[in-house]
């Protein structure tokens, strides 16, 4: 049980922005258990349209043309189209359908549907005929036998009014367009011009408190108008003739307050019919807190911790130079060069003078401060002074593989020896090790590019230290911090041109440069990875 409860504690520290791969979902079916694979984005949960319904029927259809997924039920069927806000949902006995809209669109990936969950549910629900818990944080879905009454769930609820689809063929109207539809949303106004046949030339846009949209080589039933019922923003509309095509002009409420940007038209893949959204002040509201929590992703803070400081030394070289200094005095020199060379990217120090800074406090500072990459600086030694053992490595943390890489961890985490309640690090045995790499594996992919960059760019602008690679060992340092993170061990106090080095301007001065350089070389990495993820 403890295992458990350290696991899941830290399963919760580490949760991330970094976690941007397929990762699964534990679902419950009776006694079955299966898994649901997902993906976060922007902060979204998206779930496989496909996977979803073969774990509740097994029966699904895919259309890689229109890119739309069936989800087939006993007595429904659920529609949902890639990069698409509409959900339709159709009985098998009637051939009636229902049109929801959700917030925000689907994702088209490999070939599948991903459905944002938390917008998405209620409608899966209503077309599976039974209830389905589902729990975020845990990241755990149980599929129950509680009947959910179709539609009238829904329909009662004031904000999902769904848009209503008769079951009536297309019209025998000899026109393009024969009839519009208005229906207010919970997020906006969707304006539906119902067709005839693909319309290929259309256009809309927004200018001073009205809507127009403008058709290329279409004609209008004249008894279009006679449809027209105000709803949402829309308070009225005209149709005019503007150089032999047809223009409609829509006028809206507080019109002023409704840009271009707002608004968009599409073409119904199913029906061919016309969809212009405008969306609401909530909607707006939604993508400001989309836009704040894609901001939190921004590679915009480095959190540079100076190993050991005040009454624990560290290492202690071979005329007296002490790690904890040189460890410091790097750690300025670095955050000297990010202010200057770094734009919008904020430097967080664990300590900034000879201070004592316990371990498990470092990383809560780094995780305080949103950090998106924490580097621990620390020099090596061996007990035997004047040894040959020198050079530079840079730790990931995982269990050590060799007893050099435990030794070297073991010396580093002897500092809390120094705290007031070192018994809060027990725990963490080898085992626990395990259970902290899993929960660290979120950013280990960014972990391990930033310390093959820092390896390479080592190697060729550190003229006064070998490098040695990168290992891996349980730094107690790195456990705390929920970011991408590395411990780098500059040289050895313990030989005397490793000390003289890290003691000298010059060697502390190229040591931040190197460590500058892979920063920067890795930030255009990771703006990279977040661009393609969005």
């Amino acid at each position: 049980m403890k295992l458990r409860y350290i696991y899941f504690l830290l399963l919760i520290l580490t949760t991330s922005a970094f976690s941007q791969r397929l990762l699964k979902i534990s679902v419950s079916v009776g006694n079955e258990k299966m898994v649901l694979p997902y993906l976060v984005k922007n902060g979204i949960t998206y779930v496989s349209a496909k996977e979803f319904s073969t774990i509740l029927s097994g029966n699904y259809y895919y259309n890689p043309t229109a890119q739309k997924v069936e989800m087939k039920f006993n007595n429904y069927i659920l529609k949902v189209t890639a990069k698409n806000q509409f959900f339709v949902i159709s009985s098998r006995s009637n051939f009636e359908q229902k049109v929801y809209q959700i917030p925000i669109s689907t994702q088209l990936i490999n070939n599948d549907v991903f459905i944002p969950i938390e917008y998405s549910l209620k409608y899966v629900e209503l077309a599976y005929q039974k209830e389905i818990k589902y729990n975020e944080k845990d990241k755990n879905l149980i599929v129950t036998n509680t009947p959910f009454n179709v539609f009238q769930n829904l329909d009662s609820e004031k904000k999902s009014t769904p848009i209503t689809v008769s079951n009536k063929k297309k019209s025998d109207s000899k026109f393009d367009i024969y009839r519009i539809e208005i229906s207010e949303m919970t997020n906006g106004t969707l304006i539906r011009l119902e067709t005839t046949r693909k319309i290929n030339m259309f256009r809309s846009s927004i200018l001073d408190g009205k809507l127009y949209f403008f058709i290329s080589g279409a004609s209008i039933d004249p008894s279009f108008e006679n449809s027209f019922k105000p709803a949402g923003v829309v308070k009225n509309m005209i149709i005019k003739n503007v150089k032999g095509n047809k223009q409609i002009e829509f006028m809206l409420k507080n019109g002023k307050t409704i840009t271009d940007s707002m608004h968009s038209s599409s073409q119904d893949i199913g029906s061919d019919d016309i969809l212009i959204t405008i969306q609401n002040d909530a909607l707006d509201k939604y993508i400001k807190d989309l836009s704040e929590e894609k901001k939190k992703w921004d590679f915009d803070v480095i959190v540079l911790d100076a190993g050991h400081g005040g009454k624990d030394p560290g290492a202690i070289g071979t005329t007296g130079v002490k790690e904890k200094t040189t460890n410091l005095k790097i750690a300025l020199e670095l955050e000297k060069l990010i202010k200057s060379k770094m734009e919008g990217v904020k430097v967080v120090l664990t300590r900034s003078d000879d201070s004592f800074v316990e371990l498990f406090k470092r990383g809560k500072i780094a995780n305080e401060n949103n950090g998106k990459l924490f580097i621990s600086i620390h020099a090596n030694s061996v007990a035997k002074k004047n040894n040959d053992a020198r050079g530079f490595d840079v730790y990931l943390l995982r269990p050590g593989k060799t007893e050099k890489a435990i030794e070297i961890a073991e010396i580093e985490n002897s500092v809390i020896k120094y705290e007031d309640n070192a018994e809060r690090y027990e725990k963490l045995t080898d085992e626990n090790f395990i259970l902290v790499s899993m929960a660290h594996s979120a950013y280990m992919r960014y972990s391990e590019k930033f310390s093959e960059i820092l390896d390479r760019n080592w190697s060729s602008l550190v003229k006064g230290i070998p490098s040695r690679g990168i290992k891996q060992a349980g730094f107690f340092v790195l456990v705390g911090a929920s970011m991408p993170s590395v411990l780098i061990e500059t040289g050895f106090l313990s030989n005397k041109k490793d000390e003289a080095y890290l003691n000298s301007k010059k060697g502390q001065r190229e040591i931040a440069f190197s460590i500058y350089k892979s920063i920067e070389d890795y930030k255009k990495y990771y703006d990279k990875q977040m661009k393609e993820d969005e």
